[in-house]
């Protein structure tokens, strides 16, 4: 076996493995250096010369020529009759050069060192992964989803490195299938018994952030600031910019022109809702805008409590609220302040629109009453039970629970 067929070899790491070519070269002298120390001793003095383009690997092992008899250690000396055998005009004294082949290596050593190669360069390799994507936390990637399991997904980006999307970390409508394109954001880098472990995230208002820096050219540019995002994925979003420039309004041009520029990140994120909100240092104005779409009326601030009571009319309060709550719970960690939504005073003995109920009765089961002239909670109350089911398709049962939610919002 010579030097060549071996070098040809191991440079098939190099076509297969992102690594340099001076690193490479690096690699494979430190591979055969500490082969040869550990064959020669600490003190012999080698060269390892490694060309990778050219397939090449010269082994040189340098001797001092001392008197005949004078020999302590073959290693690092040769006698001078065994010198002059090669050259005749060698003196004591002088350097003696000597190429070594691998032919002179036995096979199990010439395995060792293809085992430690193998080992070298997957340890590079593992500790480039974990460096690049260290870099890249918070930073949105590409890849192809190459397996759907259960509990997570495996992503291969374009240098086919091996990505995790876990289930937690999914929008719950999302649906991958392989050889998908998937966006993400790099949450995190583990180490994981010496592997580097890359998580991706499609829930973390840090993607949400990076969407809006792609999408509008006045945040990446710094002219606009988002200041805070909440999100429940999948549902709604709400997010609070700021611009230090008076001639740029901040919510017009993160919404862009007949909303362009904000529908390309609401299908990114599976039809989620998202608010853009001004920034204000004012609280009460804040959680104002913060319950958009709701109109509020009054509010009554505890600032040490962070604690709001927020008044406004009957037919706003479904608003305020929102579908599962999920408008209230966001403005709530928008701005800070547990929120408490009342009625205005002067509208409590007002009838309440039958609408307002929805997180409470389902829509289909309002859609009922409505379809026999009931819009609001007094026309159902006026009402008697025999006639309710007499006139809708709704059981006994179900019109007994939907009076009883009625009659406690007039109590």
């Amino acid at each position: 076996m010579d030097n060549i067929n071996l070098v040809e070899t191991f440079s098939e790491f190099k076509e297969f493995k992102n690594i340099d070519r001076e690193t490479m070269m690096r690699i494979i002298e430190d591979v055969f250096r500490s082969m040869l120390t550990k064959k020669y001793g600490e003190e012999s003095n080698f060269d390892v010369i490694v060309n990778i383009d050219r397939g090449d690997l010269e082994i040189w092992h340098y001797r001092e020529i001392v008197e005949d008899g004078a020999v302590e250690d073959p290693n690092i000396q040769i006698a001078f009759s065994d010198a002059i055998k090669v050259e005749p005009d060698f003196e004591v004294g002088e350097e003696f050069s000597e190429q070594i082949f691998l032919a002179d290596f036995g096979r199990r050593e010439i395995l060792a060192i293809r085992q430690n190669l193998v080992s070298k360069i997957m340890d590079y390799e593992k500790d480039n992964i974990y460096k690049k994507y260290k870099e890249k936390v918070g930073e949105v990637v590409t890849g192809e989803v190459y397996q759907v399991w259960k509990k997570e997904i495996l992503v291969l980006d374009d240098e086919g490195i091996e990505l995790i999307l876990p289930k937690s970390e999914q929008i719950p409508s999302d649906y991958f299938k392989k050889g998908d394109t998937i966006r993400a954001v790099v949450l995190k880098v583990d180490m994981r018994n010496s592997n580097p472990v890359i998580i991706l995230s499609r829930t973390a208002e840090v993607f949400l952030e990076r969407l809006f820096e792609s999408e509008v050219p006045e945040i990446y540019d710094g002219l606009i600031t988002i200041k805070k995002i909440v999100r429940v994925p999948g549902e709604r979003a709400k997010v609070a910019v700021e611009s230090y420039d008076d001639r740029i309004d901040p919510v017009g041009a993160c919404v862009g022109m007949k909303g362009s520029r904000i529908h390309g990140i609401v299908r990114e994120l599976r039809n989620e809702n998202i608010d853009v909100i001004n920034y204000t240092a004012n609280d009460s104005l804040f959680i104002q805008r913060a319950l958009s779409p709701a109109k509020v009326s009054s509010i009554n601030l505890n600032e040490e409590k962070h604690t709001a009571d927020v008044y406004m009319k009957p037919d706003q309060v479904s608003l305020a609220i929102g579908k599962g709550g999920f408008n209230i719970r966001l403005a709530g960690k928008l701005t800070g302040y547990e929120i408490d939504v009342y009625r205005d005073s002067e509208s409590d003995n007002d009838d309440v629109d039958l609408q307002e109920f929805s997180d409470e009765i389902e829509q289909w089961i309002i859609d009922e009453f409505k379809n026999i002239g009931c819009d609001t909670a007094k026309s159902v109350l006026d009402l008697e039970i025999d006639e309710l089911v007499n006139r809708t398709d709704l059981e006994e049962e179900t019109i007994r629970d939907v009076i009883s939610i009625l009659r406690a919002e007039f109590e």
